[in-house]
């Protein structure tokens, strides 16, 4: 449950989301993405000039204007190709038009999904289908990349190949990037600023990542340091 819920992602950052399991990082991501609807407050995302209240929005409504999402668990559709679950990323208006260009970008960012594009995604590694989601979420064409819990099933150098990912596509692509990661040390290496969650509420906001690394707090109960 959360409460008392204030954050701030400005354009262009990377904000990191951070707490062990269990303490409301996916349900706000989830809040956001109109998959659970808050009892009270506002989620206001502005795109290109333009404010849109997401209170009320069907998660539908909120990827076309923007906003998409690399799940927790990755959600792929698992009988499908690995082309077939890049082409259902990109229904939203906007990239539909564009799913040529945005198919050959998503190649070249990972070859590995070209050479396996008739793949059936089920059958893919774990980094694999890691690569497929952040790719399929990309073919919406996004301003706002949503990242849950990336580093969930992976081995630790996947882990890290993972997020430098995220970090090069997020300069590339020019994002704004909001992400939930329990892995603080990986999370704090491409993070502008970040919030700690502790059972619902916010138990630290840092303005940089080094005032989370030498925060009391996260150096003796995430780092192991203290």
């Amino acid at each position: 449950m959360l409460s008392g819920i204030s954050i701030d992602v400005r354009g262009g950052e990377t904000v990191v989301l951070l707490g062990t399991n269990g303490n409301g990082k996916s349900t706000l991501i989830k809040c956001i993405m109109g998959q659970v609807r808050p009892t009270a407050g506002r989620i206001v995302a502005t795109i290109d000039g333009t404010s849109y209240d997401l209170i009320g929005r069907s998660t539908e409504d909120i990827v076309g204007i923007g906003i998409s999402l690399v799940p927790e668990g990755r959600r792929l559709f698992p009988k499908l190709t690995v082309e077939e679950n890049l082409l259902l990323g990109a229904f939203r208006e906007f990239a539909r038009a564009r799913i040529s260009d945005s198919l050959a970008f998503c190649f070249d960012a990972f070859p590995r999904l070209k050479e396996r594009r008739r793949q059936l995604a089920g059958s893919m590694s774990g980094g694999e289908q890691q690569m497929l989601a952040i790719a399929r979420a990309l073919m919406a064409l996004p301003k706002i990349l949503l990242v849950d819990e990336p580093s969930v099933g992976l081995a630790p150098i996947l882990v890290s190949k993972t997020i430098e990912t995220i970090a090069n596509l997020k300069k590339q692509l020019g994002l704004t990037v909001l992400m939930a990661e329990q892995n603080f040390r990986q999370a704090i290496r491409i993070a502008d600023r970040g919030y700690v969650l502790v059972h619902g509420q916010i138990v630290l906001s840092a303005d940089d990542p080094q005032a989370l690394q030498q925060n009391e707090l996260v150096r003796r109960f995430y780092l192991g340091v203290g």
